[in-house]
């Protein structure tokens, strides 16, 4: 396949985010609200903003109560408006397909004029709609826009693409790739194998870090800092029974991890999944995104996985690595 045809296909792939608006609440879907799991609830794969861990950091814990209540300072080109226009698109992140206003003003955390004005705004522009002869809104498919052009835009999903298509192909599972964004990986292009097993995850879909082989990978060649700041960050609350939760054994693991140079996760955000990932790196050497297989426990067994599954990651995020990315660290 051409590289325009490989475009082609990951550019496709964005329509699931369309589809993503309904068939994700039609479905059983990965769900962590940074509260508890429950496989039996519905979510969309675009969360809210991240989270702010609870969890005091040692900095936080030589400073007084009242310096750690002080917001950060905002420079005087911050536009306060314009935050709220993205609290209300925001407010869509939950289960909910269609809003009222005081549904929207609620989730926003906005007042119910500022609310009127700025879904109006919205509407007027094209990117809310309001139900016909209801009082509810539901977002329009120009939002994907962003999307599109993202994905259009991204060198690392051009090099990646043709390795990761040429990995479902060889083995039959699917392949996916993912960023780093906050405390969490968001997956930006994704091919499914013969098998797929998890169709409500999209490309959009974010997950914890902390939790996944593909987050687990990325900071594995992360500065020591910046991954202890990620798992400050990071609301450790199980997402599945299996779920590993403690501080010192998440850092084990991913230490392990940059030795051995893939991870692997079996039950931890999805149960029946085991998922063998490895990190794509920069010529620095820090990690810029991850590359991950993905296989259900019914087939595969975790030693069958990291047998003959690691490989094959491994050496195709070595060879994108090596394509001189010119990719940014966020």
């Amino acid at each position: 396949m051409s590289t325009r045809g490989i475009r082609r296909k990951v550019l496709i792939g964005i329509a699931c985010l369309a589809a993503g608006r309904s068939s994700l609440l039609g479905h059983k879907q990965l769900h962590y609200n940074h509260n508890h799991y429950n496989s039996n609830t519905f979510a969309h794969p675009m969360p809210r903003l991240p989270a702010r861990s609870s969890r005091p950091t040692e900095d936080a814990s030589a400073q007084s109560s009242s310096d750690a209540t002080q917001p950060a300072p905002r420079s005087s080109l911050f536009v306060g408006s314009t935050e709220k226009t993205f609290q209300v698109l925001h407010a869509f992140d939950g289960p909910a397909r269609y809003m009222t206003l005081g549904d929207i003003a609620k989730a926003a955390e906005l007042d119910r004029s500022a609310t009127q004005r700025l879904v109006h705004t919205l509407e007027a522009l094209g990117y809310l709609y309001r139900v016909p002869e209801t009082r509810t809104y539901g977002l329009t498919t120009k939002v994907l826009q962003f999307s599109y052009n993202y994905i259009r835009a991204n060198e690392l999903v051009d090099k990646a693409s043709p390795y990761l298509l040429d990995i479902s192909r060889r083995v039959g599972e699917t392949t996916n790739l993912q960023e780093l964004d906050g405390h969490e990986i968001v997956f930006v292009a994704r091919f499914p194998g013969q098998h797929l097993v998890n169709i409500d995850i999209v490309v959009g879909a974010r997950l914890p870090a902390m939790f996944t082989a593909s987050g687990i990978a990325i900071l594995s060649r992360l500065p020591e800092a910046r991954m202890r700041e990620i798992l400050t960050t990071t609301p450790l609350e199980p997402m599945t029974p299996y779920t590993l939760t403690d501080e010192k054994k998440l850092v084990d693991r991913i230490q392990m991890t940059a030795r051995r140079g893939f991870a692997i996760v079996e039950n931890e955000t999805v149960m029946g999944d085991i998922s063998v990932a490895a990190p794509i790196t920069d010529h620095d050497g820090h990690a810029v995104a991850a590359i991950n297989i993905s296989v259900p426990t019914s087939r595969w067994t975790r030693e069958r996985a990291e047998a003959e599954l690691a490989p094959h990651i491994q050496v195709a995020a070595t060879s994108i690595s090596k394509s001189r990315l010119s990719t940014f660290r966020r």
